[in-house]
């Protein structure tokens, strides 16, 4: 008979993958952050690029040195951009004038 709690079964994640034993792994942080990026540039972009920037941060593992997955920096810069790309938008509608800036 299997005795119950005494760790024959380890947690089904690995540390190694996020640090921690609970909330989503680095690829999947990555791959929620560019998909963010891509919908910020069509809707919401000064809300959805924050988010993309904070996913693809958390993504990197909250650092700058190492190894960085594709998809990380990708939704990093990408984030980044849409976000300087909304603020620049808003900025030019509540100027004079009707245009973009």
């Amino acid at each position: 008979m299997a005795s119950f709690g005494h760790g024959t079964r380890r947690h089904p994640r690995s540390r190694g993958r996020t640090g921690l034993r609970s909330g989503p792994d680095r690829a999947t942080l990555g791959i929620i952050g560019v998909i963010c990026a891509v919908a910020g540039f069509f809707v919401l972009g000064i809300v959805l690029g924050p988010v993309a920037i904070v996913c693809g941060w958390l993504a990197m593992g909250r650092s700058w040195a190492g190894s960085r997955p594709a998809t990380a920096v990708v939704a990093l810069v990408l984030g980044a951009i849409d976000t300087l790309l909304a603020v620049i938008w808003l900025a030019g509608a509540t100027g004079p004038g009707y245009g973009m800036f």
